[in-house]
This record gives structure tokens, sequence and C-alpha cells, in this order.
């Protein structure tokens, strides 16, 4: 089995790095390499949505970022302790329509000894922005490493 460093159980440094990892991945927006993020049976709950294995995982997140356009993410470690992570985050969008959107949420992660997620519980709040209103204007990818995160931007 392939391992996915950095491993449980997690410090503080390693817990944001593994954090930082998972913003990096879902901002590239390509399915098949996020997924291998998962274990190939990882469990997932994304809003009302029971999702399990990697194969699961990849057709939502294609689909996902099918309809969630211009998707831009950050996220910041909460709280970790052992083999689990909690994080929050927000994220802007728009629809096919033009609507932009801040999606904010909540993350609980569990990982395997390899270091594969093997459960992501996902609670998450669309609000309707204007353009005007939006904060994550870097190109399409990962973040920049200047640009603000979620405490900095006050979200």
């Amino acid at each position: 089995m392939t391992q996915r460093p950095p491993l449980p159980p997690f410090t503080e440094a390693s817990a944001a790095e593994k954090v930082q990892a998972a913003e990096d991945g879902w901002n590239s927006r390509d399915p098949a390499r996020v997924a291998l993020a998962y274990t190939p049976d990882s469990q997932w709950r994304n809003r009302d949505r029971f999702l399990q294995g990697r194969s699961a995982i990849e057709a939502f997140l294609a689909d996902k970022w099918n309809r969630e356009q211009e998707y831009r993410l950050i996220k910041e470690l909460w709280a970790h302790s052992g083999n689990r992570i909690a994080v929050r985050f927000a994220y802007e969008w728009h629809d096919e329509n033009g609507q932009w959107y801040r999606s904010y949420g909540n993350e609980n992660w569990e990982f395997d000894a390899d270091g594969l997620m093997a459960r992501r519980i996902a609670s998450i709040n669309d609000l309707p922005i204007d353009p005007d209103q939006r904060l994550f204007h870097w190109p399409l990818g990962k973040r920049p490493a200047d640009h603000p995160g979620l405490t900095e931007l006050d979200l």
C-alpha cells in the first residue's frame, strides 16, 4: 500500500502540512488526483450525500467541479488528535448563471496508518455573494503563499 505522508499521529506541524496538502489538491480540481488521498473504501458525508469508495468520490468531485465553476478554496487547521484532524474552510465559486457563492464549512477527518483519509464528514453552507464581495482572486490552481488565509481575511 502507498503511504501518504505526513502520517498519524499528527503534531501541530504535520496536521497543518496535511491540511495544506488537501487544500492544494482540491484547488487542482483534478478528481482522480484528489481521490488518491482517500482509502479505497473511504466513507464520506458531504452535506446530505453519503459516499463510499474512491470511484464514488472521484465521480462526486467531477460533478462538483463541473457545477462549481472557478472554484478557489482555503482550508485552515482547527484541531488535531492522534489520527484525526478538524478543519474549517471557505471557498468561492459561481454557478452556470454567473451567481457567485462563498461556501463555509467544517470537516472532520480520520486517517489510516498510511496517511490516507478513511473518513470525511463535511458540513457546508452556501452564501450568495455579489462579484465585488469576492475575496479569493488568485489564478485558478494552488493558492499563492502570500495570499491571506481565513484568519487574516476574518472569515
